[in-house]
């Protein structure tokens, strides 16, 4: 079924405004969660020389904006939620961007990593396609995408007052390789636990350099 553009400004409202309302306990669910790996994997895929220019894509409360600065690079947010962007203003001294994830406005060529943790599975599969194609215009040639969503069997929906998309491995594939992203490596978390224990996708994608 095709989402008409009242549908998606529903979908776009309802789930920021669920955000909104539950920003600070959020914020405190996931201040200690551990995703130095997720890190790790974007970072050691980019190639050239530190500090490295980071798109925090999805950014929430800041968290990790505090880890790529306390690393050495320059971080800039984006998130949809007013109440996420005061905070990880507030919290990380970055630069942060308010933009709603189907009306993206973003500089051409400008990040050499891309880190969208447990975030692209709220754009509905319909709007995906254009959403990549703008991270993929985003990044410098040679730049890396990092993305993590919980995993299904391509099916979308709401989640309560949340709407998301969950992707199995071969159509997200499909779907990056269309935006003309080169897949670098995936895996599944949380790791060493058996894959039905394992609700998170991750990947890692290059932009090839001959690519505008």
């Amino acid at each position: 079924m095709k989402h008409t553009p009242e549908d998606l400004q529903a979908i776009t409202s309802t789930t920021l405004d669920n955000y909104n309302a539950v920003a600070e306990s959020f914020r405190e669910g996931t201040r200690d969660h551990d995703v130095s790996q997720n890190i790790d994997a974007l970072l050691r895929h980019i190639q050239g020389q530190g500090p490295f220019r980071i798109l925090d894509f999805g950014c929430g409360p800041g968290r990790d904006l505090r880890t790529f600065t306390q690393l050495g690079h320059v971080a800039v947010g984006l998130d949809g939620s007013q109440a996420f962007v005061r905070m990880a203003r507030q919290d990380s001294g970055c630069e942060v961007w308010q933009q709603d994830f189907l009306k993206l406005d973003l500089p051409n060529e400008r990040f050499d990593g891309i880190f969208a943790n447990a975030v692209l599975f709220h754009v509905p599969v319909q709007e995906l396609p254009r959403v990549l194609k703008q991270l993929h215009a985003t990044l410098k040639p040679g730049g890396v995408l990092f993305s993590s969503n919980p995993r299904g069997e391509n099916q979308e929906g709401w989640n309560g007052q949340r709407f998301g998309a969950y992707h199995d491995l071969t159509a997200w594939r499909a779907l990056l390789g269309e935006a003309g992203f080169v897949e670098l490596e995936h895996y599944y978390r949380p790791t060493g636990l058996p894959r039905e224990q394992q609700p998170w996708l991750a990947s890692v994608w290059r932009k090839s350099r001959g690519q505008a």
